[in-house]
């Protein structure tokens, strides 16, 4: 995706933010800047994480471990002694 961006100061961002959130909503990226300094990056949002995964995942490991069960003789005293050691 060919992304615009462009550069705006904090002073004029924050008098025109409503018309900044709809050119982001169109796609392009706003660089704002304090005195020529860039300080932040105003973009459209991307969902970074596929919730259904995650709460697939974590159901996964739950059920997981209710069967786990440590060998007969061993602690977690000995399995943290021996994650030491490496």
């Amino acid at each position: 995706m060919d992304t615009r961006t462009s550069t705006i100061g904090a002073f004029e961002a924050k008098t025109k933010l409503s018309e900044l959130l709809d050119r982001v909503e169109q796609g392009e990226v706003i660089v704002i800047t304090r005195h020529g300094t860039p300080i932040a990056r105003l973009g459209p949002y991307e969902q970074s994480i596929d919730s259904a995964k995650v709460r697939k995942a974590a159901a996964d490991l739950l059920a997981l471990s209710k069967g786990a069960r440590l060998p007969k003789g061993v602690t977690i005293r000995d399995l943290i002694e021996e994650g030491r050691r490496f």
